[in-house]
């Protein structure tokens, strides 16, 4: 397994590149959305870092998911918090961790139950291996080689840390 940074490095990095991303691409206004749980508190720390002026948006995503007959309904649901209208806004959805792409595929499911935007960057903390979905991120704070019966996740959100089992 790859050396894994701490997550305060990893956001230091994701700032500084999503900057140069938003104004490469003349992103000017973007809605940044994070996912629950921890891509909420990756989204946060990245929205303060950066002073965008729209406030945090959050995706519960649930009620999205294409695995409830394999984990059942989650008990801890969130109510997702976007702007009524996110029609051709530019959106820069967040994530702690993107494994299979799953959660990155019913997280934009839900985004265009609230219209079409006109563009979604995906920003992830850590990319591993084992991907289902033909997702990719945009930007990535770090990627890892884990093995097929290895986990991560991100405990937080103070202070955030790795758990690997």
């Amino acid at each position: 397994m790859d050396d894994i940074a701490k997550p305060d490095r990893l956001l230091e990095k994701l700032a500084v590149d999503l900057r140069q991303l938003l104004e490469e691409r003349q992103i000017e206004d973007p809605l940044m959305v994070g996912i629950h749980t921890g891509g909420v508190w990756i989204a946060s720390a990245l929205h303060t870092k950066l002073g965008l002026p729209r406030p945090l948006a959050t995706l519960d995503i649930s009620f999205y998911r294409d695995d409830f007959s394999r984990i059942g309904m989650n008990p801890k649901v969130k109510p997702s918090s976007l702007p009524p209208q996110v029609e051709d806004k530019h959106i820069i959805l967040v994530d702690d961790v993107l494994q299979t792409g799953r959660t990155i595929r019913a997280a934009m499911n839900e985004i265009f139950d609230y219209g079409r935007p006109a563009s979604i960057s995906l920003v992830c903390l850590v990319d591993r291996s084992g991907r289902e979905l033909p997702i990719q991120a945009d930007l990535v704070g770090q990627h890892l080689q884990l093995g097929p019966e290895q986990h991560i996740k991100l405990s937080g959100p103070e202070p955030l840390a790795f758990v690997v089992t």
